[in-house]
């Protein structure tokens, strides 16, 4: 009985695992060179310096979320989210011209996000 409730608990849960950081930078690579098709040097730097970020940012995290779910501080965390995802757009504008970084911010990037169910009331 108890096995039930936890594979219960488990599917209800949808069963998400964070990607890793070379997984992240992998897709950011995928969609930058599909639309862009930058030079393989750049992509060397580029994969570089954003795996980099993601490892930190993954460290962050897991510092913040270290106490346990109770212990979370929701604008402490926003406000590191902020500041890797700002520096992840710096790390993307020194390779991009500001024509690439523009679709990069106006198309590409709002694609990769992922998409929450929509529903609700349906009053």
């Amino acid at each position: 009985m108890a096995f039930c409730a936890v594979a219960v608990s488990a599917s209800a849960q949808g069963g998400f695992t964070r990607r890793t950081p070379e997984e992240r930078t992998a897709q950011i690579h995928a969609k930058l060179d599909s639309a862009f098709k930058l030079d393989a040097k750049t992509f060397v730097a580029l994969d570089s310096s954003l795996n980099t970020l993601h490892r930190a940012q993954d460290k962050k995290m897991e510092e913040l979320m270290a106490g346990g779910p109770g212990s979370i501080d929701r604008e402490t965390m926003m406000a590191e989210r902020k500041k890797f995802s700002d520096a992840k757009d710096e790390i993307l504008k020194a390779v991009l011209t500001a024509e690439q970084y523009a679709i990069w911010k106006e198309k590409i990037e709002p694609s990769m996000r992922p998409q929450r169910p929509q529903g609700g009331g349906g009053n």
